[in-house]
């Protein structure tokens, strides 16, 4: 029943709600709640030949500028990880982002 009283399945709405939570990713439900995309390219060096260097791209959901994900996964590198880091580059954007307005100077007319 809704507040009015009024069986929902009478409407055919039953699960309406749950087919509709169910639907949304995650990653849309995290965007929407002002996470962006971020990369990161990761430097480290190799264990068994310490002079080289190798590459590796994180890519995640994550908070700008305090990139909780990101400080998690370089915590878990440094705690289990071998290769020892040599630097990190960061790069984030929001997807979703207010409409941008601009104004118009003329109109076109069809028939």
């Amino acid at each position: 029943m809704d507040g009015t009283g009024t069986k929902l399945e009478s409407a055919g709405l039953e699960g309406t709600m749950t087919l509709l939570t169910k639907r949304i990713s995650s990653d849309f439900e995290k965007q929407l709640e002002g996470y962006g995309l971020t990369t990161a390219h990761i430097f480290y060096r190799r264990p068994d030949h310490p002079w080289l260097l190798q590459s590796y791209v994180w890519q995640e959901y994550d908070l700008c500028p305090a990139f909780p994900m990101l400080q998690k996964f370089l915590l878990f590198w440094q705690r289990s990880l071998e290769g020892p880091l040599h630097s990190v580059t960061v790069a984030h954007s929001r997807l979703i982002k207010p409409a941008e307005m601009r104004a118009i100077n003329g109109e076109f007319r069809l028939h």
